[in-house]
């Protein structure tokens, strides 16, 4: 199987990523208490529920996949917890940090003192990492964006530095997600030759999806704000249920699974996610025009309050329709991108092409290469197992992500 590679620019991206995220808790912070002091109990309470709902589900899932790996630590600073520790630590909100700190850890090794043999590991802990920052990009985030931009429309206070403010929200969501496309791209053989111009066009596409998507549902919600949560439920139903049709396998354990298709159900009320292998063409086509319509209503719902029941402040009926039909028509653009993106950019393999393999834990070696006599069972390679900068199994094979394997074969496939 082919070599992950951890460079200098995913070790930049990696820290970057524990600034933004120690910032976007500040932020969190700042936010909550403005609310308060504004005596805007509503909008906390809103605020305070997709905080703490997407804190819990992520722990969750972190302690699962810690579960579902025997608990193996692969650093020195999950090393020093015991397993009733971390589990303390999880309910109490604060698992994932420990794993930013196992990152920051063993990419300062592979960064700083150049060790090539954390490779493996660092590539390891970084995609878990992308797949419960994606989680809470979208339980989190995603309408925590959409609150905002209902507050902003109900006071009509559009000016150009809260324009600035929610496109750089966007952007940060949209990023988070290239960011998790980043992270399957590790398991191309060819990820050194990829071009900067197809990440640049997987950001701008689900910039603009994303972008329009949640402004379609803030302006919805800045006229009807208590059918929001009607809409919400009922899609989302209608998603649970198409992902549970698909017949998902991320998870292992039954729990973990059902919990995993609520989440993409989540996922999916806000973008478009892979979950299953083979051909998905028919079921995004079936997904982005059900998208569509929704975004039309959502949009042509508020075009038709704001002329018939405006709110403090008035706005023109001509002005209204043309913003309704801009927003479809990012939706539109972008999806026009994403057309581009996978008829030029895109890679197809099968599962044999990608980097990784389905093998066990432990595996059947030969040692003397002559294929007799010298077959020994060796576990895959942890930072103990140096020995004077290589490991046993070093040559054979390398740790690897096996949850986000199944996810590059979902996207690649």
């Amino acid at each position: 199987m082919g070599v992950f590679k951890y460079s200098k620019v995913d070790c930049i991206f990696t820290y970057l990523g524990l600034v933004f995220l120690m910032l976007d808790i500040c932020l969190d912070v700042g936010t909550a208490v403005t609310f308060y002091q504004e005596e805007k109990y509503v909008s906390l309470g809103i605020l305070l529920l997709f905080l703490l709902g997407s804190s819990a589900l992520v722990q969750v899932y972190s302690w699962l996949w810690y579960t579902y790996d025997n608990f193996h630590m692969v650093t020195k600073v999950e090393s020093s917890l015991g397993r009733l520790q971390l589990k303390i630590l999880h309910f109490f909100q604060l698992g994932t940090y420990f794993r930013h700190a196992g990152v920051v850890e063993i990419t300062s090794c592979r960064c700083i003192t150049k060790v090539q043999d954390t490779e493996g590991i660092a590539v390891y802990l970084t995609h878990d990492l992308s797949m419960l920052r994606l989680i809470e990009t979208f339980s989190e985030s995603a309408p925590q964006l959409v609150l905002m931009l209902t507050i902003i429309l109900q006071q009509g206070q559009l000016d150009p530095m809260t324009v600035m403010k929610a496109v750089g929200s966007a952007s940060a969501i949209a990023l988070s997600v290239t960011m998790y496309h980043r992270s399957l791209r590790s398991f191309l053989p060819d990820k050194q030759e990829q071009r900067i111009i197809s990440s640049l066009i997987f950001f701008t596409w689900n910039l603009l999806l994303i972008a329009s998507r949640l402004t379609a549902l803030a302006l919805f919600a800045s006229v009807l704000p208590c059918f929001i949560f009607t809409h919400f439920i009922c899609s989302w139903l209608l998603l649970f249920f198409s992902a549970w049709r698909s017949k998902t396998d991320f998870m292992e354990s039954p729990g973990g699974e059902w919990l995993y298709r609520a989440t993409v159900g989540l996922v999916w009320y806000f973008n478009w996610f892979s979950v299953v292998e083979g051909r998905t063409r028919y079921k995004t086509l079936f997904y982005h025009s059900f998208i569509l319509v929704d975004m039309f209503l959502l949009c042509g719902m508020w075009c038709w309050r704001m002329h018939s029941q405006p709110p403090s402040f008035k706005i023109p009926f001509l002005h209204a329709s043309i913003t309704s039909v801009s927003v479809v028509a990012l939706y539109i653009l972008g999806l026009i991108l994403k057309v581009i993106y996978y008829m030029y950019q895109h890679p197809n393999l099968n599962k044999e092409g990608l980097k990784g393999d389905h093998a066990s834990a432990e595996e059947k070696i030969d040692i003397d290469g002559g294929g007799g006599g010298g077959d020994v069972t060796v576990r895959s390679f942890m930072a103990d197992d140096v020995v004077d900068g290589r490991t046993p199994t070093q040559a054979a094979r390398q740790l690897y992500n096996k949850r986000m394997r199944k996810l590059a074969e979902n996207f690649y496939s």
